[in-house]
């Protein structure tokens, strides 16, 4: 029976409060204590990183769409504005020097992922449905990101270094910001390392499909403005009805 202020025990024992369930400490307790009683609130600086983010979105996009034009006359430029795996291939198949490779590939992969981090920090949850109506990814692989991340980030980060959604995922469980430069430091540099290295292996293939693409590039520069449009209106069209 629960007891009424006017009628407190008089012995000076008090009850002792409820042990928190097993597997989850006090502090834990509290924090979904206060979640559940005050909704997370962005803070004043997170539209800067929407900015940002969107920013990146339409330099990977136009890195997209022109990147047959680029890899031959530009592969700095090319780099700068998107990172993924064949540009890097190919800029160092074009003679890309070492250090303009790994000071822009460097900068521009962490530059990405710091970006969606800070999303995280700042969104949390509303941030990871952003990215499951808008660009692609599906709840089930943000659930099998989503468990477990903690756990798992020591291995998550470095291997998916240019991963946007594991990048959110680091925001929103507060990964350290010493471990997290650590972990997708030792991503970046194998990363880099892995592409110059294939890059080199295959440099002959490589070279000869750059020339092809010198000659055909209108034709090539055509297909994919034609398929980045169709992907970004694919990803609105799923986002408007998610």
């Amino acid at each position: 029976m629960p007891i009424d202020p006017g009628d407190q025990p008089s012995s000076p024992v008090s009850a002792a409060p409820p042990a928190p369930p097993a597997g989850r400490d006090a502090h834990e307790e509290e924090s979904a204590s206060e979640a559940a009683i005050s909704p997370h609130a962005p803070p004043s600086w997170a539209p800067l990183t929407l900015v940002a983010f969107v920013g990146l979105i339409i330099c990977t996009n136009v890195a997209n769409a022109i990147w047959v034009r680029l890899v031959n006359d530009n592969p700095e430029g090319l780099l700068l504005l998107s990172s993924r795996l064949r540009y890097l291939v190919l800029a160092v198949a074009d003679g890309m020097s070492p250090v303009t490779y790994v000071v822009i590939g460097a900068v521009r992969i962490a530059a990405a992922f710091v970006v969606c981090h800070l999303i995280g920090r700042a969104y949390r949850d509303q941030a990871l449905s952003w990215f499951t109506r808008f660009l692609g990814f599906t709840p089930q692989a943000l659930d099998t990101y989503n468990r477990n991340f903690s756990r798992l980030e020591i291995g998550l980060i470095p291997f998916f270094a240019g991963s946007n959604i594991v990048a959110v995922l680091t925001g929103v469980h507060r990964t350290p910001p010493a471990r997290l430069a650590a972990l997708l430091a030792v991503g970046i540099a194998g990363r880099l390392a892995l592409m110059w290295w294939l890059a080199k292996t295959f440099e002959g293939p490589l070279v000869d499909a750059l020339d092809f693409l010198q000659r055909y590039q209108w034709w090539v520069l055509g297909i994919s403005v034609a398929l980045v449009l169709l992907v970004n209106a694919r990803n609105f069209r799923r986002g408007g009805t998610g």
